[in-house]
């Protein structure tokens, strides 16, 4: 009875200090981090806070949240929305419950239409993912190249791939991204900065 209180106390202090996200996720960003970083402070803050406002809005719903794999991902103010929900009526739903969140500048929608994936895909996925993510981290023919500059999304074998890149940039992410084993598309979001 003690512990579900203390969780109770902590998930209600959780979400009472949700108004000042704002404040804790600059004080994530260190100017470390902002080395080898193409969007701006205000950008990342702006990026997290769309994301974690999409979710809230997306498992405030029960069905939503129990029928669907949806996943988001923003970076400069692109949302990413990727994974499955079982019509065109959720599909809808969701993408109208992004498209209002402040900062918003534009969605791709890359929600299917069909079952949520199970576990092993979803593992799969992940691995792939690692495998590209460990790929780039190889790449030092790229003066000034840093790896966690893209993003990299993976649901059921199709690789997305986003970040603000220079062109060669993204055409040797993209070459090293095929050679992965496993994947099946690549579909690139990448904001070119040339």
């Amino acid at each position: 009875m003690k512990k579900c209180f203390l969780l109770l106390l902590l998930l209600n202090t959780f979400l009472a200090g949700g108004c000042s996200t704002n404040a804790i996720y600059e004080g994530e960003i260190s100017e470390q981090s902002l080395l080898h970083e193409r969007r701006t402070r205000n950008a990342i803050v702006t990026d997290k806070h769309i994301e974690t406002e999409a979710y809230e809005e997306l498992n405030a719903d029960d069905e939503l949240l129990n029928r669907s794999h949806v996943t988001v991902t923003v970076y400069n103010g692109t949302v990413l929305v990727t994974g499955e929900t079982p019509n065109e009526v959720f599909r809808k739903k969701i993408i109208s419950a992004i498209q209002v969140i402040p900062g918003v500048r534009l969605i791709h929608n890359e929600l299917v239409i069909a079952e949520p994936s199970d576990a092993v895909s979803r593992a799969n996925d992940a691995l792939i993912t690692d495998t590209i993510r460990i790929a780039l981290n190889q790449i030092r023919t790229i003066p000034d190249f840093d790896p966690a500059m893209v993003k990299v999304i993976t649901e059921n074998g199709t690789v997305f791939l986003m970040g603000l890149v220079h062109r060669d940039e993204g055409t040797v992410v993209i070459n090293l991204t095929r050679l992965q084993p496993g994947v099946k598309q690549i579909i690139t979001v990448f904001e070119y900065i040339d």
